[in-house]
């Protein structure tokens, strides 16, 4: 059988804003090798003030573990007291905004770049991620574009996020499902 998929016809140039010029993004990966993807356990103000070096809005007190893989800090925003776990990926194809007290828990994927299937070429379909205020995504966690996560919201670990979750609730799974609320 034939397929109709034609990722020949993929146009990187289509669906992608990169928000930074070549020398800005290649500059940033060397960074990132260095500082961001290693085990040395780096302080977290002086990643802090690398991000914002590169764009990033970063509130104070944040933690970032060793092994943080970020992608676009031009793209990021991140409040008070955020914890950033080890071996996070945060894909911010898209805004990823993270609201003040948020943990992100070791190995959580957080992907805005998405491909749209429909289509024989498979362009970009990218979307924002918002976390907002108080809440926690497990370990091992997916989240997909264009979702919410609401305030104080617990994400238990191994899910995969691909809807807008509501507030003061606690979700698991995939399909994820509403267990119970949090307070």
């Amino acid at each position: 059988m034939l397929s109709k998929v034609k990722l020949a016809e993929f146009d990187a140039s289509k669906g992608l804003i990169r928000g930074a010029g070549k020398f800005k993004e290649i500059l940033w990966y060397g960074v990132k090798i260095l500082f961001f993807l290693s085990s040395i356990p780096y302080p977290s103000g002086f990643k802090s003030k690398l991000l914002v070096l590169f764009g990033a809005k970063i509130g104070k007190g944040v933690v970032i573990k060793p092994r943080v893989n970020i992608h676009f800090p031009w793209k990021l925003e991140a409040g008070d007291h955020v914890w950033i776990g080890e071996e996070a990926f945060l894909l911010n194809f898209e805004l990823l905004s993270i609201g003040n007290n948020v943990c992100i828990s070791q190995r959580a994927f957080l992907c805005g770049g998405n491909h749209d299937y429909r289509q024989p070429s498979m362009p970009y379909r990218n979307g924002p991620i918002v976390l907002e205020n108080g809440c926690w995504v497990g370990a091992n966690v997916f989240v997909g574009p264009d979702v919410v996560i609401g305030t104080d919201t617990i994400v238990c670990a191994g899910s995969v996020i691909t809807q807008t979750l509501e507030n003061n609730s606690i979700y698991k799974g995939n399909p994820v499902v509403f267990l119970k609320n949090r307070w």
